[in-house]
């Protein structure tokens, strides 16, 4: 990075994508042990582009990228499986305006997050937003919350398997009895 100002901005802009951005690869990519060197390749790409000219839109031209390699990745592998393509392009998360049935999908999916979110206990509810939607360290919350860190792994292990509860078992009436 020689342009002046390069890392600053992908400090400032690009690394708080990061947690997204291997969502992103790890979702759209049938190999996990790949996905560190992706997403390198990725930041390798971004800042190449950056030292000649920094993008208006950092995050639509950083999932871009991100969509771009892995395209590029499946062409190199000549195996076409058609799951990989398929998901690229229904998810092509780079878009930044969603279609309505998209924004109406989203909508409904954030209401039912928030409402198992609010049956979580205090705590746990209050441990897993920091860690999920702020993004802080264990060390972090347990600064902020008073606790130790030991108290916080506990709350963040039991506050999501919770939210897998209530998110993804079935309602009690469509359970299979034994």
């Amino acid at each position: 990075m020689t342009a002046p100002g390069v890392q600053e901005w992908f400090v400032r802009e690009v690394l708080p994508l990061e947690a997204a951005l291997v969502q992103y690869l790890q979702h759209n990519w049938r190999n996990r042990a790949d996905v560190e060197d992706i997403l390198q390749d990725v930041y390798v790409k971004v800042c190449e582009a950056a030292v000649k000219e920094r993008p208006q839109q950092t995050k639509s031209f950083v999932f871009t990228t991100a969509r771009n390699t892995l395209i590029d990745r499946v062409r190199k592998e000549q195996v076409v499986p058609i799951e990989a393509v398929a998901d690229l392009d229904a998810l092509n998360m780079a878009a930044d305006d969603p279609g309505p049935e998209r924004a109406a999908l989203a909508r409904d999916e954030l209401r039912r997050v928030q409402a198992a979110l609010d049956r979580l206990p205090p705590r746990r509810r209050q441990a897993v937003y920091l860690r999920q939607v702020e993004g802080l360290s264990r060390r972090e919350i347990a600064t902020r919350m008073g606790i130790g860190e030991e108290t916080v792994k506990e709350y963040l292990a039991e506050g999501l398997f919770d939210l897998a509860e209530l998110l993804f078992s079935e309602p009690a009436d469509m359970r299979r009895r034994p």
